[in-house]
């Protein structure tokens, strides 16, 4: 079997479509699909189901993906990299949420690239949820953490944490509320605080209402800063409320640069899922990143 046809047929099964997978490969969209049509002839079988909005995998041609996509990444990584003592080596490319993958991710793989500059190299990219996995699925990335899980069997997802969200602001705004007491009752006249948060849809604030307080929030954006990290640091400034993960601002509490103000018996989560492409596990690099990252985020719950 001509491994460049599987080589396509492997690009098409991640792309989802012969017109992205084509764009990887840098070859027209007709050739893709005439090394498909080739492959589907040599095997008797089809591979896949065209769609109007690309094609989606038979159950043979996701048990050819299973099989081959492993095999097949494992010889462009001895392409890219040549054959090494230590079959852990070469480069991993990680995405990630910038947040999460600054504070909890790159901390935790500092260790694969080695002391000794012989390890893991480490290519880290930021994206949304959505960004992130599209760039898996298309093979920019080896390895994403995800706050969606993806759907189909392109992608495999393993839970790997969850996150705790909080509300906080700067004491002078608790001062003003009586707040600042875990445990005590849902403090009045929140909807006074101006909001500090990443997006104008309020995602975090909005996702607390919702699930707290049965509500909606009130207050429009004040700062709007697509970091949560900048989140935090206008939230100790005095800018207004935030909901943040609790990882990310049990710092400042502690220091009391920001005060919790209210503490929900069951408060909100959201779930990151360590997410790889199916079969890619076998490559030693991203077996040994996926299982350091479990091992972490025990800690990190």
């Amino acid at each position: 079997m001509d491994l460049a046809l599987l080589r396509t047929f492997v690009t098409v099964h991640r792309a989802g479509s012969f017109t992205r997978a084509a764009a990887l490969l840098g070859l027209s969209q007709p050739a893709v699909t005439s090394q498909i049509r080739t492959l589907e002839r040599q095997l008797g079988r089809p591979l896949f189901l065209r769609q109007a909005r690309g094609v989606t995998p038979t159950s043979i041609g996701d048990e050819l993906a299973h099989k081959a996509a492993p095999h097949l990444d494992a010889l462009v990584e001895i392409a890219e990299f040549g054959l090494d003592d230590d079959s852990s080596s070469g480069t991993l490319h990680l995405a990630g949420p910038p947040e999460f993958t600054a504070e909890r991710l790159l901390p935790a793989l500092a260790e694969l690239t080695g002391d000794d500059g012989q390890g893991s190299a480490l290519r880290v990219s930021f994206g949304t949820a959505e960004e992130v996995l599209e760039g898996l699925a298309a093979g920019h990335h080896d390895l994403a953490v995800s706050t969606a899980r993806p759907r189909g069997a392109l992608l495999s997802a393993t839970a790997l944490c969850d996150e705790e969200h909080v509300l906080v602001a700067a004491p002078r705004w608790a001062d003003r509320l009586g707040a600042g007491r875990p445990g005590g009752k849902p403090v009045q006249g929140l909807e006074r605080i101006p909001v500090v948060e990443v997006h104008e849809s309020l995602p975090f604030v909005s996702r607390y209402w919702a699930s707290v307080f049965d509500a909606r929030p009130t207050a429009p954006g004040a700062v709007i800063v697509p970091d949560l990290r900048a989140v935090l640091a206008c939230t100790v400034a005095g800018a207004g409320l935030a909901v943040l993960p609790r990882y990310l601002c049990a710092d400042p509490v502690e220091r009391g640069e920001v005060v919790v103000l209210h503490e929900p018996a069951v408060p909100p989560l959201r779930t990151y899922f360590l997410v790889v492409r199916t079969g890619t596990l076998a490559m030693p690099q991203v077996a040994r990143a996926h299982e350091w990252l479990q091992k972490a985020a025990d800690d990190w719950c």
